[in-house]
């Protein structure tokens, strides 16, 4: 098995075998997640701690005092068996079929320490900077093909779970330079390919956010003047004269007076070079023309709107919502920039201007945990200010979609604000003839449907809607999204067939449009279904057999996907869930010390503290246990204090959990998430009325 590694995002590995031969491999083809036989579990972030390490040593031994030192601030007494631990569980996952007493041939012990001794196309970091520099002397069009592909091998900051380690600041910052490199080399390319306007659009986007760059600057202001636009070329020049100023306290360099200077002579240097020096039929490469059309689309709007014009914010938030549905790196960049439209907004002074740019952010949301919490916080301040801002008695519509946005954004709270926005967004949608306000206003009250356990029928009601209501009106991502609702609800209800329905139907409205978020939530029920049902849905075929390998699998589309509130802590969770549902106990998650259980972990902890055989501390931990967020996982987290307190014979905490499992009686625990479950919650209510000493339920 070839191994691939990946460090430009979360640190990463995957089996590369079948990814094609080695020009394709070299090409980068393994380089993501979706490449090769699929991503190999690296356990806890110390395990992946001590990969990047390795990585980062470039095949050079690490000794195991320094990986100690890596690792810990203030090291635990037996920090070297455990750095010895981690190893050990690396080299079975990275080289499962080595026969036992072998040596490892890929994460090697040499004197006093380790070594990883990965080939060099084997580390897509590695990868990149060898295609970065073939690009230098490559003909445009093949450069450019050659940094396209690699600026996409990137799915995140380097080693981007390891920012604030010394260990791998250095190498961090090294790679992030080379990326802007890279980006500035991508563009000299397209500029000798004559597709200036598109090249425009990016450096646009890259000299935002790099505004030391001299370099990025001189590229802008080449491509607007090769795109016709001497006027903004010149004035970009003037911003770079003001930026560098300001912020750095230097003047232009040379190249950037010179290009000043040339432009208004209309020095000859400065047009196109002969678009078809390397030998290609066009410059515009045949299948760009959708690029071309979005560039040149993208500079006439520049043109056209002023840079301080408000249209600008309203437009802004419309393509950040095509950006989020992305998932990966659009689906984190919405959001960043989706709090500084309203900031910006807001700083106008025109209440009405800030409740559009907050309203029209229209994404449909499926999960009930936030991904950045603190991001959600500050745009339902936002909204509840401009809502107290506007006249009550005017604008209907943009309030529907204030309240909406206030009920979406607080799902998986307590707070009693959520379910009152979400009923009266409903009811101002409903009086209003626009299908597009009343889906989101249903998104919200979707989102608010879990004041109590046992609400799947409730939600599927909703689902429903959502699905008749977005295929009438051609609301396609509303259509997917009541189609995972009603698969979540089906699935909850014990009717697999119907969820399977609704997961095919997701899937091919994904298929068809590009939304590649969708596939996340059907592998992960697929996985679910297996667990419950013994087999895949129809046309899973190809999935693993085995819950435990489809549920990893699942987990692979997570890694980069820009849901964190989503991934964090979910495939320990739900490889728990299956250990309890075949009866096997917590005592194989207790030994995975470096597991991440994320938002899990107190309703997780007194399985584990049991398993471990600490009765005392298991029972303070479950008198401990806080009332579960009111979101999916609530059946699946009181099912957890269930099996708990019969254990450990907490009669206290077993008629609590009675009492709140008892609407859910005729559901599958966990199942209502559509990616995990625990079984019939009918089977924890008889285990606990059985532990009470009351009759089991016919």
């Amino acid at each position: 098995m070839q191994v691939l590694f990946g460090v430009l995002g979360p640190v990463a590995a995957w089996d590369g075998d079948g990814t094609g031969d080695d020009a394709d491999r070299e090409g980068g083809g393994a380089g993501g997640p979706g490449a090769g036989g699929g991503a190999i579990a690296l356990k806890g972030p110390r395990h992946r701690a001590v990969l990047a390490r390795l990585i980062v040593a470039r095949r050079r031994v690490v000794p195991v005092g320094l990986l100690v030192e890596d690792l810990w601030t203030d090291p635990p007494a037996d920090a070297v068996g455990a750095v010895r631990t981690f190893v050990a569980a690396l080299r079975r996952a990275l080289e499962p079929e080595r026969p036992p007493r072998a040596p490892a041939r890929l994460l090697v012990t040499q004197g006093p320490g380790y070594a990883l001794r990965a080939e060099p196309d084997a580390v897509d970091a590695w990868r990149f900077e060898t295609a970065v520099a073939d690009a230098r002397t490559l003909p445009p069009r093949a450069a450019a093909a050659r940094l396209d592909e690699a600026l996409g091998w990137w799915r995140g900051p380097a080693y981007a779970e390891f920012a604030d380690l010394p260990w791998a600041r250095t190498e961090r910052s090294r790679l992030a330079e080379l990326r802007l490199h890279a980006v500035e080399l991508h563009a000299e390319a397209r500029l000798s390919l004559g597709l200036a306007a598109e090249a425009a659009a990016d450096l646009d986007a890259h000299v935002a956010g790099h505004p030391w760059r001299e370099d990025a600057w001189r590229l802008l202001a080449l491509a607007l003047y090769r795109a016709g636009r001497q006027a903004d070329a010149l004035a970009v020049l003037r911003r770079a004269r003001t930026m560098l100023g300001e912020q750095l306290g230097v003047d232009p360099g040379p190249a950037l007076r010179r290009l000043e200077t040339d432009i208004l002579a209309h020095a000859d240097h400065l047009q196109t070079p002969d678009a078809r020096q390397d030998g290609d039929a066009d410059g515009d490469g045949g299948g760009d023309g959708a690029r071309r059309v979005w560039a040149e689309a993208a500079a006439a709007y520049d043109r056209a709107v002023g840079g301080g014009a408000r249209a600008r914010l309203e437009s802004t938030v419309g393509l950040l919502r095509s950006l989020a549905v992305t998932g990966g790196g659009g689906l984190q960049a919405a959001r960043r920039h989706r709090v500084a439209a309203v900031e910006a907004a807001e700083e106008s002074g025109d209440a009405e201007l800030t409740a559009r740019v907050i309203g029209a952010y229209d994404v449909p949301a499926v999960w009930t945990r936030v991904d950045d919490p603190e991001q959600a916080a500050r745009v339902v301040a936002a909204a509840e200010r401009a809502l107290a801002a506007l006249p009550p008695a005017e604008h209907a519509a943009v309030r529907a979609r204030l309240l909406a946005t206030v009920a979406v954004e607080s799902r998986g709270t307590r707070s009693a604000r959520g379910p009152e926005a979400a009923r009266e967004a409903e009811r101002l949608a409903r009086g209003l003839d626009d299908p597009a306000l009343l889906a989101f206003a249903l998104n919200g009250v979707f989102m608010q449907t879990f004041e109590r356990t046992g609400l799947a029928a409730e939600r599927d009601g909703t689902g429903a809607e959502l699905v008749a209501l977005a295929a009438r009106h051609g609301l396609v991502t509303y259509e997917v999204l009541g189609h995972l609702i009603r698969l979540q609800a089906r699935a909850a209800l014990a009717d697999f067939p119907g969820a399977d329905a609704h997961a095919a139907a997701a899937d091919r409205l994904a298929e068809r449009h590009e939304l590649p978020l969708v596939a996340v939530f059907t592998r992960w029920y697929a996985a679910l279904r297996r667990t419950e049902t013994g087999t895949g849905p129809p046309g899973s075929a190809h999935a693993p057999d085995d819950p435990e390998a489809a549920y990893r699998g699942a987990a692979a589309l997570l890694d980069g996907s820009g849901m964190p509130g989503l991934e964090r802590g979910l495939l320990p969770l739900a490889l728990l869930c299956l250990r309890l549902r075949r009866g096997l106990g917590a005592s194989a998650a207790a030994t995975d010390t470096g597991a991440d259980w994320g938002p899990y972990e107190p309703w997780v902890r007194p399985h584990l503290l049991l398993a471990q055989g600490r009765r005392a501390e298991a029972g303070k931990a479950l008198r401990a246990v806080p009332e579960p967020p009111r979101d999916l996982m609530q059946e699946a987290a009181w099912c957890l204090v269930a099996r708990a307190a019969v254990e450990l014979g907490d009669r206290g905490t077993m008629v609590r959990a009675r009492d709140r499992l008892a609407p859910a009686a005729a559901e599958i625990a966990g199942a209502g998430t559509g990616l995990l479950t625990l079984g019939p919650v009918a089977g924890h209510l008889d285990a606990l009325t059985a532990a009470l000493g009351a009759p089991p339920s016919a």
